[in-house]
């Protein structure tokens, strides 16, 4: 059985970088809700290594599992790393948030990540993983206006990261990285306004990040460089969180 990482999200962004870099060392599966993106991503990715496409809408979480299943069964493949870079953001004041996007927000960026973490470590389903990493988000210690229910979901998927690393241990290997501001899609809203970019960028010692910048931490927490780590919250954010000059 051949071994693979599994990305989610890798139709844009963060997950798009992550999947694209590590296709240079290993067979990848991307994964994502638009197959179009998706095969875009796949013809950039590196020909010298197998890639597969798994299209699937996470917020319909009641058959992720079973979904997973049968495609680890049909394409006949073992995964030896699982990167979850899957993610939505609506910033909102809480008076102005929904239960659907509460619950989609869960749902995309903690609920699916635990199916899909139980299915990976299952020796029924998949016999040898050997790494996760969690993409979670600088602000899951903090807090901030409008980041109400995404701050509150990428807590819980740390929170979820640091039990599952004494769970599978010796195993496999459990870690989150936290980014912060990065251009990508994601966030091309926040940095519409020039003057909110600006304010931002002066907080940022070593100014806004680079999918490629989160990328190289994936690469280096999948890697056997990181044998003695696991639990552990890698904070790349250029300096954002250290910085308290008033």
């Amino acid at each position: 059985m051949e071994k693979y990482i599994l990305v989610t999200g890798a139709s844009s962004g963060i997950g798009r970088a992550v999947a694209i870099s590590l296709s240079q060392n290993y067979n990848v599966i991307l994964h994502g809700r638009n197959s179009e993106r998706l095969n875009e991503v796949k013809n950039i990715c590196s020909h010298h290594n197998k890639c597969l496409v798994w299209q699937e809408e996470l917020t319909q979480i009641e058959m992720l599992e079973e979904h997973l299943q049968h495609f680890l069964k049909e394409n006949e493949v073992m995964v030896e790393g699982y990167v979850h870079c899957a993610g939505l953001m609506k910033m909102l004041p809480l008076r102005s948030q929904s239960f659907t996007n509460i619950q989609q927000t869960f749902y995309t960026n903690v609920i699916s990540a635990m199916l899909i973490t139980k299915v990976l470590s299952s020796k029924k389903w998949n016999g040898g993983l050997r790494s996760i990493v969690y993409i979670s988000s600088n602000i899951s210690n903090r807090g901030a206006k409008a980041f109400n229910i995404y701050a509150s979901s990428k807590g819980a998927l740390d929170a979820f990261m640091r039990s599952m690393a004494v769970e599978l241990a010796p195993h496999v290997r459990v870690n989150s990285i936290l980014p912060g501001a990065v251009l990508t899609d994601m966030t091309t809203d926040i940095f519409a306004n020039k003057e909110v970019e600006e304010r931002m960028k002066s907080t940022y010692p070593l100014g806004f990040g680079h999918p490629q910048d989160i990328a190289d931490g994936v690469k280096f927490l999948l890697s056997e460089q990181s044998r003695w780590i696991t639990g552990q919250q890698l904070v790349i954010d250029g300096g954002r969180t250290v910085d308290i000059t008033g």
